[in-house]
């Protein structure tokens, strides 16, 4: 367990060492007779996520929100690799009714790996159908509840895995305890770094709770670093700021690694052999590019506090609780 305040890297030994060789998406290791939900893996990296399961023979949910976009990525992973196990089931993380209907819709009893990678980034302020803020709504509060009601099929699998996906963005800003939905004063970046300190806090505490349990589980987060996909534009689009939008894309054009280099992270954290329970991987250079490695975390982020005070709240808010794992 580790100490409140205690500065660390990500992980242990067992996790992706700088010094190793670099590890790349035909280093993932074979899938067949796996189960996957990939949140968001309608497009950018969980697009690909789902791609490099199924490649390597899982059989892949996508979870999104547009039925649409959702089934032109089943097509394209289809597509792009004949016979695979895929489908689309749609889930708006913003909404907990959808929520609760895609856990309980879910049609197999065993699930092996769930990847919660869908989010939003910077939004103009906004509530979810639920009335929380709309990035700590769906950023974290969607994907807990989610992983909650899916946790007695994970906990069926030998060997499963949950993987939520964080940012380097994570160090902007601490969680406010006392203003969670942001009501007290909303600034749209702030409020971005602390849903994704709350996914980090998230896995921490999940990850305690799991051990404690005796479960076989591994919670483990990742991040991209800067890849070139839609979430940074949305924001702009959103309001119409078409400059911004322009000068984004054209940084995403020059700066940004592509998408199928930002879902490295993920898929090692993943499928990758020996990774450990709380760990965070992301991009070797400047957590910005590169290939996967044990990446840098604030220290609030291993605080046990924070992190069983942030499930607490999140369990009182989403209504869902974690039968088996208590604090």
């Amino acid at each position: 367990m580790a100490t409140p305040g205690r500065s660390t890297g990500a992980t242990t030994g067992t996790s992706p060492g700088r010094g190793a060789g670099a590890w790349s998406a035909r280093d993932i290791p074979a899938q067949r007779g796996r189960t996957a939900v990939v949140t968001g893996s309608n497009s950018g990296i969980g697009l690909v996520t789902a791609l490099e399961l199924a490649r390597r023979g899982a059989r892949v949910v996508l979870a999104c929100r547009s039925e649409a976009r959702g089934a032109a990525a089943a097509e394209r992973v289809r597509s792009d690799v004949p016979g695979a196990e895929v489908e689309f089931r749609p889930l708006d993380l913003g909404d907990l009714a959808s929520v609760r209907e895609f856990a309980a819709s879910l049609p197999y009893e065993r699930l092996d790996l769930l990847v919660n990678n869908a989010g939003v980034m910077a939004l103009p302020y906004g509530r979810t159908a639920d009335g929380f803020e709309t990035q700590f709504g769906v950023n974290h509060l969607g994907h807990f509840a989610l992983t909650g009601l899916l946790l007695p099929r994970l906990l069926d699998a030998p060997s499963a895995r949950i993987v939520t996906v964080s940012s380097g963005m994570h160090a902007i800003s601490r969680l406010d305890m006392g203003d969670l939905n942001s009501e007290r004063k909303y600034r749209r970046w702030i409020a971005y770094g602390r849903s994704k300190t709350a996914n980090l806090l998230f896995v921490h505490e999940l990850a305690r709770r799991l051990a404690a349990a005796g479960s076989g589980i591994v919670a483990a987060a990742a991040h991209p670093g800067y890849a070139a996909t839609n979430l940074q534009t949305a924001g702009a689009r959103m309001e119409g700021r078409t400059g911004a939008e322009r000068i984004i894309e054209l940084g995403n054009r020059l700066l940004a690694q592509p998408a199928e280099a930002g879902a490295l992270p993920t898929l090692y954290a993943a499928t990758a052999d020996g990774v450990a329970p709380d760990s965070f991987t992301g991009p070797s250079f400047l957590m910005a590019r590169g290939a996967p490695v044990a990446s840098w975390r604030a220290r609030w982020t291993l605080d046990d506090v924070a992190g069983e005070r942030l499930w607490v709240a999140s369990e009182q808010l989403t209504g869902v609780t974690y039968d088996g794992l208590k604090g």
